[in-house]
């Protein structure tokens, strides 16, 4: 049951991302504090695909603890107003978000399915895929119309390497600077905060 949490608040964090698969060349996008964000172009898609990979001094026992606290996850996910687990079956949950978006641009929310799978080396990864129709459309957000991601988690000694990758379709109508903006903030932004609170 704690792996579908976490992985819940991971699909919250890449609600905004979406798909590595598609993604082709990766290229450097900013690289502080320990962490890397890489961005890719996505065919078809006029939104970069993120990438954002850094190591936490932390154990796999208090990441999955932080994730599988889907409301609470909120606060250091990049931009997250709220958020709540729908649903929790077997490895899957899926979560519901809604964001802050800067001035004149709608709120977006978004639905994700998170599937949880456990390496045989300890690893977990947790696979985000956005379902908009899940629950019906609320009033004053646009749904996020397309997210596809991942979120690895790999134990090295005493730390822990952790990946979140994704790549998004907002849905309606997204200033390119914005659009620019966010592919670098979100990635670098959720790791920043996850990371400080994972080496408390």
């Amino acid at each position: 049951m704690g792996s579908l949490h976490r992985m819940a608040v991971l699909c919250g964090l890449t609600v905004l991302l979406a798909s590595t698969a598609q993604a082709e060349e990766w290229k450097t996008a900013k690289e502080e504090e320990g962490i890397k964000v890489s961005l890719s172009e996505v065919a078809g898609s006029q939104y970069k695909a993120y990438r954002g990979v850094t190591v936490m001094k932390t154990t796999m026992a208090k990441l999955r603890a932080l994730q599988e606290d889907v409301p609470g996850a909120c606060a250091w996910i990049h931009e997250c107003k709220t958020q709540k687990l729908l649903k929790h079956e077997g490895n899957q949950s899926w979560t519901y978000t809604q964001f802050n978006t800067p001035w004149p641009v709608t709120p977006r929310d978004s639905v994700l399915q998170v599937t949880t799978v456990e390496g045989a080396d300890g690893s977990l990864t947790r696979e985000l895929e956005g379902q908009p129709k899940y629950i019906p459309e609320e009033k004053g957000f646009v749904r996020v119309a397309q997210v596809k991601g991942f979120w690895k988690l790999v134990p090295k000694g005493d730390q822990v390497e952790v990946t979140y990758q994704a790549h998004t379709e907002p849905g309606g109508s997204v200033p390119s600077w914005l659009a620019n903006k966010f592919v670098v903030d979100a990635p670098f932004n959720t790791l920043k905060a996850l990371k400080e609170r994972a080496e408390k």
